[in-house]
């Protein structure tokens, strides 16, 4: 059976490049495009290519190893990849999923899912797939679910339902992630922008990297939580909007306290209906304003990052009373607040 199937994925693949030759790669955006209602505009045509730069290691997601005790969809050894758009003109990202047990019956063995895991986890050299990796997904299915339209097999066992990666070139580097507040992605009220044009709100950066500015956590629930459901804090602005942190599986470090703000880089995802539901996957944390001691017995203010177009800001209490401090940030930079009063907080704001 097993040697079935090999010859099955090789005949399989050879069919595919001779069709697959003169097939111009699908982009995001026709992947992505939604109708007003939110559900998939996409005009099913399969197979197909697609091609984008990885933004995340599997492993950050979820944990692909095999449960021989999961009983129960989607519990089990899960593998979840998201490529982002980086041709001219093509905006947007897609996520590439593979679960070890399905709502639709189809359960993989322990064998066959670790050989399906390492199909899509390295190039034909055996290199392992990493961040910043430029590859070609040849797809045979394509599901919607819950506003976006995944590449998978269809929940599916079977041989011909595979999506395979190519390599097209390695370590290309990560795009650079867009700064957005949750002004660009929520309305006053705190209810998602949505935009079926996708020229703007959550469509607009969904599926791809962003940075998140000018947040703080409302909670700390998702913190050291191993389940992805369970992964999840709220991050709040100083207006009121809000909006879900999936966290990872790699370590942020310590938990941050609810007063401090920070930014927050990762991908734009979308887990909930079809016009709303986006939540930011987190990878990095940073700046986070470090605020101590100073050495002429004021107040010092670090943050470790360079990020151009900042300014520091600070307030003595109240709502939305935020006032710039005189300094520019640099990388490591020092800053000496000699007028600071006890109750005195900082935080990074993009400057408009």
């Amino acid at each position: 059976m097993k040697r079935w199937q090999a010859a099955m994925s090789i005949a399989i693949g050879l069919s595919w490049s001779a069709g697959a030759a003169a097939q111009t790669p699908v982009t995001h955006a026709q992947l992505q495009a939604v109708n007003g209602d939110g559900s998939s505009a996409w005009v099913e045509t399969l197979p197909f290519t697609i091609q984008g730069v990885i933004v995340n290691d599997p492993e950050e997601m979820l944990d692909i190893s095999f449960n021989p005790e999961a009983t129960t969809p989607p519990t089990g050894g899960q593998y979840q990849m998201f490529i982002q758009g980086v041709a001219e003109g093509d905006r947007g990202g897609t996520a590439l999923y593979m679960g070890q047990r399905s709502k639709l019956g189809d359960h993989y063995a322990e064998p066959t899912w670790t050989s399906e895991v390492q199909r899509v986890m390295v190039d034909s050299n055996g290199r392992k797939f990493r961040k910043g990796d430029h590859v070609e997904v040849r797809a045979r299915k394509a599901l919607f679910y819950n506003g976006k339209l995944n590449i998978n097999e269809a929940h599916r066992t079977t041989v011909s339902n595979n999506f395979d990666i190519t390599l097209v070139q390695a370590n290309v580097g990560l795009p650079q992630a867009e700064a957005i507040t949750l002004a660009d992605i929520k309305n006053a009220d705190d209810s998602a922008i949505f935009d079926a044009t996708r020229a703007t709100g959550g469509e607009h950066w969904q599926g791809m990297r962003v940075r998140l500015d000018g947040i703080r956590l409302a909670d700390t629930n998702g913190w050291g939580k191993t389940n992805w459901e369970d992964r999840v804090c709220t991050a709040v602005d100083d207006t009121g909007r809000s909006l879900l942190l999936r966290l990872p599986r790699t370590d942020l470090g310590p938990v941050r306290a609810t007063s401090t703000w920070f930014s927050a880089v990762g991908i734009l995802n979308q887990e909930g209906s079809w016009t709303n539901g986006y939540e930011l996957f987190v990878q990095e944390i940073g700046p986070e304003l470090k605020v101590g001691a100073g050495m002429t017995g004021g107040t010092s203010v670090v943050f470790p990052e360079d990020y151009d177009g900042y300014v520091v800001q600070y307030s003595d209490g109240g709502p939305g009373t935020w006032t710039n401090l005189d300094a520019t940030p640099l990388r490591m930079i020092v800053v000496e607040d000699d007028a600071a009063s006890p109750n005195r907080s900082y935080r990074l704001r993009r400057v408009d």
